[in-house]
């Protein structure tokens, strides 16, 4: 009964806090040159550190509060500043500005992680448990729940480099569920896979929700968006432009898409002024300074 209050406890608290985080990265712009057309002049610029500069918003000042027990899918065009925001989450880039606080490390799923081709996925299956801190007697009692979860048979046994990209997707989401992550960051490793395998998936991120784990899942399909996640975040050309109830969000989302599909780019820019105005402010409660800390310090 202790553990059941715990974890009703835990869901009332963060997982994660991003209070005020933006993302600006200031490159080299050849616009000015490549107008004038002198391609030797540009060159010479650049060599010498002379090349004009401009900052690109990969991401705008957003403020949000993730809570445990919470699936929260993160929908956008691509280049709308996804990925960018789920590597501040994670810690592998710190913010232009404002801070992101985690209750824990939370553990990255992409469909680069770094796994070994030329080995077959049984030996990446201890690799990847071991690099997440594993012991080998753990990795053993957990060996036929991994297996059953990535659902490859006797495929397991050839080497990774012949997988196809669902496979490949399929080992690393149950290499990464293994270890009941308090908070599990998915980024385009479910776009691929079949019915049975979105089962599974939703069964095992269930198991998380109700151990009180938080998932991010990134994903362009809305399918799998729909079905696995409690609620979502929006993101376009690094403006949150929506964060609440998964179908009113991709009700919305279908309907912007669309337009722009069909070239109604004024149609498409009035949805999202309107997602803008409806967008509620959340005020985060004042913290230590610093960028990145734990909510349990």
């Amino acid at each position: 009964m202790a553990e059941r209050t715990d974890t009703q406890h835990l869901r009332s608290m963060p997982a994660v806090v991003i209070d005020k985080a933006a993302m600006t990265y200031r490159i080299s712009s050849d616009e000015k040159s490549a107008v004038s057309g002198n391609v030797l002049k540009r060159v010479m610029r650049k060599l010498s550190g002379n090349e004009s500069m401009v900052d690109v918003h990969a991401l705008r000042e957003l403020s949000l509060v993730a809570y445990h027990g919470e699936a929260i899918g993160v929908i956008g065009l691509n280049g709308s500043g996804k990925s960018t925001l789920m590597n501040l989450i994670c810690g592998k880039i710190q913010p232009t500005s404002g801070a992101v606080y985690a209750s824990s490390t939370p553990t990255m799923l992409g469909v680069s992680a770094a796994l070994v081709p030329d080995l077959s996925g049984a030996h990446n299956v201890v690799l990847g448990c071991l690099a997440m801190g594993l012991s080998r007697a753990e990795i053993a009692d957990r060996h036929d729940a991994i297996m059953e979860l990535a659902g490859l048979g006797s495929s397991i046994n050839l080497p990774m480099r012949s997988y196809s990209a669902g496979m490949s997707s399929r080992l690393r989401f149950a290499i990464a569920a293994a270890i009941d992550p308090e908070i599990l960051i998915i980024d385009e490793a479910l776009n691929t896979g079949d019915d049975e395998f979105r089962g599974r998936t939703k069964e095992r991120m269930d198991q998380l929700r109700q151990q009180a784990g938080c998932v991010f899942l990134v994903s362009h399909s809305l399918k799998t968006i729909q079905d696995l996640c409690t609620r979502v975040i929006w993101i376009d050309k690094g403006d949150l432009l929506f964060d609440g109830e998964t179908e009113t969000a991709l009700a919305w989302y279908r309907k912007y898409t669309k337009e722009l599909t069909q070239g109604d780019r004024f149609a498409a820019a009035k949805i999202r002024r309107r997602m803008q105005n409806m967008l509620e402010t959340v005020a985060i409660e004042p913290v230590q300074a610093g960028r990145r800390k734990s909510l349990n310090e």
